[in-house]
């Protein structure tokens, strides 16, 4: 599974979704979707523009999370 950090960078940078849309130029809906984790994919422009915007790499972005066998097939 995909974790999306975004959430945890915003709140040490104590940024709004409006101050990451403004810095980004990208549709409050979809910064708001990638907050709380609820995408199922992510274009690279945005990758981008969000990982210069933050001052981060994209590996803090993005991490991938191990599930145990049993949780995925839940």
């Amino acid at each position: 599974m995909i974790k999306v950090n975004l959430s945890r960078i915003m709140g040490e940078k104590r940024l709004k979704i409006s101050d990451v849309a403004t810095m980004t130029g990208l549709h409050r809906n979809g910064i708001t979707k990638l907050y709380n984790e609820e995408t199922d994919g992510i274009k690279f422009e945005t990758l981008e523009k969000l990982c210069t915007a933050l001052d981060c790499e994209i590996n803090e972005l993005l991490e991938i999370v191990k599930e145990d066998k049993k949780e995925a097939t839940e």
